[in-house]
C-alpha cells in the first residue's frame, strides 16, 4: 500500500521515494506526495526525476489501495526498484487545498443554519473556481450570497485547520461527521477515520488536502448559480486577495 505523506501534511512539496510497480499507464510508488483524485479533488500533477532524467506526472489516481502516477510520453526506461524525487506542482496543488477548505467551510455554514434547508449533496473542484450542489428548494442569487458573506465573515477570524485521526467506531457515533450517503457508507467499513476540523466552526471526515489556516483562503466571490432540478441547484465560486 502506498504511503500517502499529504494525509498528514499537505504542505510537502517534494519527497524522495522507490518504485514499487510499473504499469502501462504510470507508476506506484512506496511513498507519494501526489494527491489521488477522489472526492470531488483532481488529482495532482507534478515532475519525478529518476536517474536524472525528468518524467512528468500528468494526473494521480487511486489504484486499489496504492496510488497511481499516470505518465506522460514514453517511461518503458524506469524499473521497479529505482529510486526517485518527486515534485508537486505547487501552485495547482495549493489552489486545490484553498477551494477544498472553502467548500468545507460552505457547506459548516449550511448545516449550521437551519433557516437554509438545505444539504450539500455534492462538489468539484477546478484550478480556478469551485462549484458546490445544493438540495435546497428555495435558493436564490441572494441566499448564495448570504451564505458566502457569512462565510468569508468566518474567514477573517483566523480559524485553524487540524488534522485528526479517530477509531471508526467513535466516529460513527458523532453526528453530521460526513454527510454524503457514499461518504457515510465508507465510514462504517473505516478502522481508522481521518478528520479535517476547521477548529470551532467545523469538522468533517475528509481524505483531501486543506490549509492551515482560513485567512489563506482571501474572500470566497460567488460567480453564478444554476437551477439542476426542482432542489437541485448548484452554486460556482472563486477565491480572490483580500
Amino acid at each position: 500500500m502506498t504511503e500517502k505523506l499529504y494525509f498528514n501534511d499537505s504542505y510537502v512539496k517534494e519527497c524522495d521515494a522507490r518504485i514499487n510497480k510499473i504499469t502501462e499507464r504510470g507508476i506506484i510508488l512506496d511513498k507519494t506526495i501526489f494527491y489521488a483524485s477522489g472526492g470531488g479533488q483532481p488529482g495532482d500533477s507534478g515532475i519525478i526525476t529518476v536517474n536524472n532524467m525528468e518524467y512528468r506526472v500528468l494526473d494521480t489516481v487511486k489504484e486499489n489501495e496504492d496510488v497511481l502516477q499516470i505518465m506522460d510520453g514514453k517511461f518503458d526506461d524506469l524499473r521497479e526498484g529505482d529510486h526517485c524525487h518527486c515534485q508537486l506542482d505547487w501552485e495547482k496543488r495549493y489552489n486545490h487545498m484553498k477551494f477544498h477548505t472553502a467548500i468545507h467551510l460552505i457547506d459548516g455554514m449550511v448545516n449550521k443554519m437551519p433557516d437554509y434547508e438545505g444539504l450539500i449533496t455534492g462538489s468539484q473542484i477546478y484550478d480556478d473556481r469551485a462549484r458546490v450542489d445544493f438540495s435546497m428548494e428555495n435558493f436564490s442569487t441572494e441566499t448564495a450570497q448570504e451564505i458566502i458573506n457569512k462565510v468569508n465573515e468566518v474567514i477573517k477570524e483566523d480559524h485553524d485547520i487540524e488534522i485528526k485521526y479517530m477509531p471508526g467506531e467513535e466516529a460513527i457515533k458523532i453526528p453530521n461527521l460526513s454527510r454524503t450517503a457514499p461518504g457515510r457508507e465508507l465510514l462504517n467499513n473505516l478502522d481508522v477515520v481521518r478528520i479535517i476540523e476547521i477548529v470551532g466552526i467545523d469538522e468533517q471526515a475528509d481524505g483531501g488536502t486543506h490549509v492551515r489556516n482560513t485567512t489563506e483562503l482571501g474572500q470566497i466571490s460567488l460567480q453564478k448559480i444554476e437551477n439542476k432540478g426542482k432542489r437541485n441547484k448548484r452554486l460556482y465560486f472563486t477565491l480572490v486577495s483580500y
